[in-house]
């Protein structure tokens, strides 16, 4: 499955690709080929970039999701930060449920996504309104293509896991956590957005 918004992509280098193909089979210059393996290639990536790989989310009033695939680079106060690289997916999910209290982008720089100084980005601060609190999930982007899509508008009734949107190319998403959780990952952690449990409430056991 492909993510949403990204079927535009996927069809200029296919056909792209197929423009390579007919020219170099109808001339046979050798530089032409390159080319079509080049956007062969690319297909090949810009397709495997966006899937979109089915997820299942248990549904816990105690418990917090990761946002996003990656591995947490930052834990600090209550706050957790997951970095994208660019093999892994990039659709972000809900990690707690709520309402979409506001959406806000902001435009920014071009620093590397795990850069300390990367929150001067292109970035978006989606509020989940939950029963524990306002929880702030921000949408980091990174120094290549740099574009945010979100899939949710403000007043949206969100389930933790539910798709929320992504980040092209390279990013970073960091999750306030409530006072009253705990977080239980820790910098260097793989997790995976909507099956991870980062943090859960005070006194609360996980059932593996």
């Amino acid at each position: 499955m492909l993510a949403k918004d990204s079927l535009s992509w996927v069809v200029t280098v296919v056909i792209l690709t197929g423009i390579f193909l007919t020219a170099a089979v109808l001339t046979g210059i050798d530089l032409v080929w390159y080319l079509f393996y080049l956007f062969l290639f690319l297909t090949v990536f810009v397709i495997w970039f966006f899937r979109d790989p089915g997820r299942t989310t248990k549904i816990c009033d105690h418990c917090m999701f990761s946002a996003a695939d990656g591995r947490v680079i930052d834990v600090s106060g209550q706050r957790v930060c997951v970095f994208m690289n660019v093999h892994n997916v990039h659709v972000n999910r809900a990690p707690i449920s709520g309402v979409v209290k506001s959406i806000t982008h902001k435009k920014g720089g071009y620093l590397p996504a795990f850069h300390k100084d990367s929150e001067r980005n292109e970035r978006t601060v989606t509020v989940i309104k939950s029963s524990h609190g306002d929880v702030n999930v921000t949408q980091i982007a990174g120094v290549m293509v740099r574009r945010i899509v979100s899939y949710v508008n403000v007043g949206d009734e969100l389930v933790n896991g539910e798709k929320i949107g992504m980040i092209r190319f390279g990013s970073r998403v960091d999750v306030t956590i409530p006072e009253d959780f705990d977080i239980t990952c820790k910098v260097g952690d793989r997790v995976y957005a909507g099956e991870t449990v980062i943090a859960k409430e005070k006194g609360f056991e996980v059932r593996k």
